[in-house]
């Protein structure tokens, strides 16, 4: 990550029941007027943000 001394890296994890379920909370959050415009200003540098896709590891 190259985190500088006074930096925290943070790891999260989100698990959802299904890829529809992660499609339809991704275009609602996506929509929410509240992250668009000037005001919203990411909290972080996210051009060092790393992040995954879907696979299922389990099925049962």
């Amino acid at each position: 990550m190259q985190a500088e001394e006074d930096e925290v890296v943070v790891f999260a994890w989100i698990v959802y029941r299904s890829r529809q379920e992660r499609d339809d909370i991704n275009a609602k959050v996506m929509a929410d007027p509240r992250l668009k415009g000037d005001q919203w200003k990411m909290p972080f540098d996210g051009k060092r943000m790393i992040y995954g896709g879907f696979e299922t590891l389990i099925k049962l």
